[in-house]
């Protein structure tokens, strides 16, 4: 595990919604890359992979994102160290992520409530800082807020045991640790090779 910096160490990380004046903070967080390989998560957003997600990486990605940001159309959660960026959670319906359900191994029953947290970013400075952690709590808050039912996650199952270190490159859907720490259950149906993880509001509030 990554040592955490001695100012990191001292930062305090604070969290909120994103905002739709929120493009700019976006586009220094994310980089020239678009947090990963072109993706300015689209990923999950476009209703399948394959060739269509060749031509949209990059530019088409990046612009696509702005204009669900500005519009106010883009759910999802920052975290800052200070004033500096540092975590990205992408929370919202998840009728939103059409990818999901096109996606044969994360198929499962869901209602017009449910919510998805799909996706989180954090630079490699700020890893094992508790960027992740923070960022769930406050994407928890918001769908609890914005009158979700319940709330999934799709964590990387791990492949040599429930101890064993993902490399950050691979456990950008999340680790299940992070999830069953919070409280979410595992409610994979049988037979998908991707789990699912879901924490049910008893009583979400009304939009």
């Amino acid at each position: 595990m990554a040592k955490k910096a001695p100012a990191q160490r001292e930062t305090r990380i604070t969290t909120r919604p994103l905002h739709s004046d929120d493009w700019p903070v976006i586009e220094k967080l994310f980089g020239t890359k678009g947090a990963c390989g072109g993706c300015w998560c689209m990923h999950w957003r476009l209703p399948r992979g394959g060739k269509l997600w060749e031509e949209c990486k990059g530019a088409k990605n990046k612009r696509s994102f702005k204009k669900l940001v500005t519009s106010g159309q883009a759910g999802g959660c920052l975290a800052f160290a200070g004033t500096e960026p540092v975590g990205w959670c992408s929370v919202g319906p998840r009728s939103d992520f059409p990818r999901l359900e096109r996606t044969k191994a994360l198929k499962t029953e869901w209602a017009e409530r449910t919510w998805s947290v799909v996706c989180f970013y954090i630079p490699s400075p700020w890893r094992h800082c508790g960027v992740a952690t923070a960022l769930l709590k406050e994407a928890v808050k918001l769908a609890r807020a914005s009158g979700a039912k319940e709330l999934e996650a799709y964590p990387i199952r791990p492949h040599k045991g429930p101890d064993t270190d993902i490399p950050a490159a691979f456990a950008w859907t999340g680790v299940p640790q992070l999830f069953e720490k919070h409280k979410f259950r595992k409610v994979t149906p049988k037979g998908n090779t991707r789990d699912i993880y879901r924490k049910t509001f008893r009583k979400p509030s009304a939009r």
